[in-house]
């Protein structure tokens, strides 16, 4: 039986680390990319991956997440483990200039599409009685004083943050490992994959519920 990797995100650093590193495991892996449709953004095409089964996601919409889950299965077979990476998208502006199709957006695809799409993955691993949710994130610092100011993506990684930690804290009564990964440790993303891979691998429950954090204080806890 071969193993069944799904990855979700929006194209970033960590995102493509992560496909690497995802390479060396499987044949093939399904993938799901956010898109940026934010004004003003630069547009980019996925890193070429003959391995990545790329799948259509319109993350603003619960019913596209159930149709992501079940294309990603029918193509995988089954999914064995879910690795969602919130990278959300920097969007600096002063508070009286937010443009509001921005807003809208960063909402709708980077706080709603996280929920629709994981309770859809839990209820596949609740079926299935297995599988890992993999919750992985960056720890964005703190912009300098002249900088202008980031309000939408710090907004929207704190809501991914909190879902994260709320979804380890109940991790111990489902039937399935939920483990979360943060990074602070900015242009070792290659680093950082191996390190959340080696905890995946393992497949220990003793692993389920806790956030292993990576980064130069806190490497390889």
């Amino acid at each position: 039986m071969t193993r069944g990797i799904f990855i979700a995100g929006n194209e970033s650093a960590l995102s493509r680390a992560i496909e690497t590193e995802t390479i060396h495991r499987v044949e093939q892996f399904a993938a799901a990319l956010i898109p940026n449709r934010l004004a003003g953004a630069v547009k980019s095409s996925a890193q070429a991956n003959e391995k990545r089964v790329p799948l259509d996601w319109n993350p603003s919409s619960p019913i596209s997440a159930r149709t992501l889950v079940i294309a990603a299965e029918n193509r995988l077979e089954h999914i064995d483990e879910a690795i969602l990476i919130c990278s959300p998208p920097s969007i600096r502006s002063s508070a009286a200039e937010l443009p509001l199709a921005d807003v809208e957006i960063m909402i709708n695809d980077h706080i709603k599409g996280w929920f629709f799409l994981v309770k859809e993955l839990a209820a596949v691993f609740t079926s299935r009685q297995r599988g890992t949710l993999a919750l992985v994130y960056p720890d964005i610092p703190v912009s300098g004083k002249d900088d202008a100011a980031d309000i939408l993506g710090p907004s929207s990684l704190a809501s991914f943050r909190a879902l994260t930690h709320g979804l380890l804290a109940a991790s111990h009564s489902e039937p399935y490992i939920t483990i979360g990964f943060s990074c602070s440790d900015t242009g070792n993303e290659a680093a950082f994959a191996s390190f959340m891979y080696k905890h995946i691998d393992e497949g220990n429950r003793r692993s389920n519920g806790k956030l292993h954090k990576f980064g130069k204080f806190n490497f390889f806890k």
